[in-house]
């Protein structure tokens, strides 16, 4: 009895459940990564950026569209590399117009956190969006296995992308201007291919090697988390 209560309950309100089934896992991951800043970013910026990066998938999206609509014939990598490039160029702007540029980025690591943020701002809604249409159909099954690979892949994904970019800005903070832009489009470059070569990996290989995929990304998370500590301790070069 309460099984069916729950699910109907579900399956009647799905713009209510999709956006607490995709925000959530998002919000334990900026816990985790928060958790790793031993000097936390102000928690107006904090803010900001997640919102920031919500807001950025009403841009992306169009985009997107726009984008299949007019090139929609061309191969299915430029589609999958274009349409990856919107996002983190996207991802990137919107971290640089909140937290990168403001007073508060004083540390190596704070690009880093602030490119995490609004990754996980973007793909909490982006997560809910996809959450929608199985819970509209009452698929329950459907809408946990999604939100699930979705917490377990797609979303790591997005945190491991746009950390590139975050990682490059780090290693370059107490660098001359020249190389810290230098710095941010490898960075950019370097997540468009990561996260396109994801999406194609997923699009090709068969539900067998999913698991295997979704295992390399969690490698790449354990190598985020290395490089999250070698740039906390980046010291400024001594003069002797």
């Amino acid at each position: 009895m309460f099984f069916t209560h729950f699910t109907t309950f579900f399956t009647q309100n799905p713009y209510l459940t999709a956006p607490f089934l995709g925000i959530i896992p998002a919000l334990i991951w900026l816990w985790f990564w928060l958790k790793e800043d031993t000097h936390p970013e102000p928690l107006r910026l904090i803010t900001l950026s997640f919102f920031a990066g919500q807001a950025i998938v009403f841009v992306v999206l169009p985009l997107q569209r726009l984008i299949y609509d007019t090139f929609g014939t061309l191969s299915q990598n430029v589609l999958f590399v274009s349409w990856a490039g919107i996002e983190e160029l996207l991802k990137f702007a919107a971290a640089w117009i909140v937290g990168i540029h403001a007073a508060a980025d004083d540390e190596p690591v704070d690009a880093l956190m602030y490119m995490i943020i609004v990754a996980l701002g973007f793909v909490s809604l982006e997560n809910t969006l996809f959450l929608i249409d199985p819970l509209h159909t009452g698929d329950i099954l459907g809408s946990f296995l999604t939100g699930n690979l979705r917490f377990l892949g797609a979303s790591l994904v997005h945190v491991l992308s746009s950390a590139m970019v975050g990682i490059c800005l780090g290693l370059a903070f107490y660098q001359p201007r020249k190389v810290k832009i230098l710095a941010g489009l490898i960075g950019v470059i370097l997540a468009t291919a990561l996260h396109a070569s994801f999406n194609l990996f997923i699009i090709r290989e068969s539900e067998s090697n999913l698991f295997l995929i979704f295992g390399f990304v969690w490698i790449g998370i354990i190598g985020l988390m290395l490089m999250f500590e070698k740039i906390k301790h980046i010291l400024p070069k001594q003069t002797i």
